[in-house]
Order: C-alpha cells, then structure tokens, then sequence
C-alpha cells in the first residue's frame, strides 16, 4: 500500500493525481488536520507529530509513503527511515532533481511556508549536489490560507504572489520552485508572474511523477504492493470548512475519516 502523510490536506492534490495515473494501486492519505499545518511549529515539534502519522500509515500497511507536506520532509524524514522499515520518499528531492535538471543558469528561487524556507534544507541540499548554483528563498505565508479560503483566482491573489515572487525576480532566477503542497492549485498564477523565462516547479506534479519512476525502476517492490483500487482518506479532525478545501482540491466529494493517532 502507498501511504501519504501530510500536516494538513494540500497533499489531497497528490492524492488525486495518483488516483489517476496508478488507479490500480491501494492508497491511504493521513492529514493531521487537528495540529496541522506544520507551518509555525519547531522542527522538534513536527518531527514528533510526523513520527506519530508515519507510524499510523505503517500499522495501517503502507509500505511506501510519501511524504506531501515539506515542513515534515525537512524536519522529520531522516528520523522516519529510521523508526519504521518503509521505503520513504520526501517531497524535496524530486523538486531539486527537477530544478537542477531544466535551470539553464543555475538561479534558483524557492518559495514555502517560513519553517520549510527557515529550515534552509533546499539551499544545503541544492549546494550539496551543484555547489556553484545561487538559491533565493522566500517564505510566503499568506498564500496557504488564500488557498484554504479557495482564493485560487482572485485579483488579491494575483497582488499577493506577484508581491512575493517579485524578490526573486529581481535576483534573476531562471527557476522557480513552489515548495509546498497547497501551492499547486496557485501554480498557474505562479508561472504568470514568474514570467516566461522562469521554469515553475510545481513540488505536487513532480513528486508524483517520480513516484511513478521509482516504481518502474523497483518492478519487483511494486508487484509488492497491493493493488485493489482502494483510497482511503484520515483526517485528525474534520470540520465544515475542512471538507470543503478537500473537495476543492480533490476536485470532488471524499469519504473522510476521523482518527486519533
């Protein structure tokens, strides 16, 4: 089974996406809805809460889990390979294998929530494998709760990300990651205000699609895993307004499931 594990409900935008392109597989999507999202906690304090959601989505049978939200991916995904036997891929990576492989210039933006940007885990990780290339950063807090309030294209929206982007364009980056699940329904904005010569790295698409590669590549893990097109959504806590972002990024009506972990 393929497990999710996300501090809030942006990675249900992950979830439809592999709902679509491996239907077949048995998917279990974990939001810790009630502590979550993960975006002014201590790197302590979220890797905690993430060790707790990563054990719920073992015990539950996922083998494999991806890790949607990038404050967990950068506080908690070393400790979780080492508490649980699961293969685990984090929602970094693959945005910085993307970025490396279509920055022409090596000027690389990336914008997040302040403990994703704080944690300096894309500037570390980026200087590790391509030393020379210059990464700006930016936290911009503002564009979680428009996406919450499904604000995905209102002209306020459009004065905010330009306002938040415009730093890095000033910095000449010719590459652009959104490093935070529930930009994706904003990526359009994004690119328009990034301008043309800027390469957009939506974190949602590329991790999926790089789920996909690992799986073709581990023929004989994937044959492991099981397949009867089953996904199943848990949440912390549920509410009205909760449901109503979920079907807004799911892009359609969810049994949710209330749990306690």
């Amino acid at each position: 089974m393929i497990g999710i594990l996300d501090s809030g409900v942006g990675g249900l935008g992950l979830a439809r996406v592999l709902s679509d392109t491996l239907a077949e597989h048995d998917v279990i999507f974990l939001g810790d809805t009630a502590r979550g999202p993960f975006v002014n906690n201590s790197p302590a304090l979220i890797k905690s809460y993430a060790l707790e959601g990563a054990r719920f989505l073992f015990e539950k049978g996922a083998r494999l889990i991806l890790i949607a939200c990038h404050d967990i991916s950068s506080a908690a995904a070393t400790a979780i390979t080492e508490n649980f036997p699961v293969n685990l891929i984090d929602s970094v990576t693959p945005s910085i294998e993307r970025s490396l492989k279509v920055s022409k210039f090596l000027r690389i933006g990336v914008i997040g929530t302040r403990a994703t940007i704080e944690s300096g885990i894309y500037e570390k990780k980026i200087k590790a494998i391509q030393p020379e290339t210059m990464v700006y950063s930016f936290a911009c807090p503002l564009l979680l709760p428009i996406v919450e309030e499904g604000w995905f294209k209102k002209p306020e929206t459009n004065m905010i990300v330009k306002k938040y982007i415009q730093p890095l364009k000033i910095r000449q980056i010719d590459t652009l990651i959104a490093a935070c699940s529930y930009y994706s329904p904003l990526c359009e904005t994004i690119k328009r205000k990034a301008g043309k010569r800027v390469k957009v790295i939506d974190s949602t698409m590329v991790l999926a699609d790089y789920l996909v590669e690992f799986l073709k590549n581990h023929p004989d893990f994937d044959q492991k895993l099981s397949r009867k097109g089953v996904i199943r959504f848990f949440l912390t806590d549920i509410s009205g307004p909760i449901e109503k972002i979920a079907k807004k990024l799911f892009r359609k009506s969810l049994n949710l499931e209330q749990i306690t972990i």
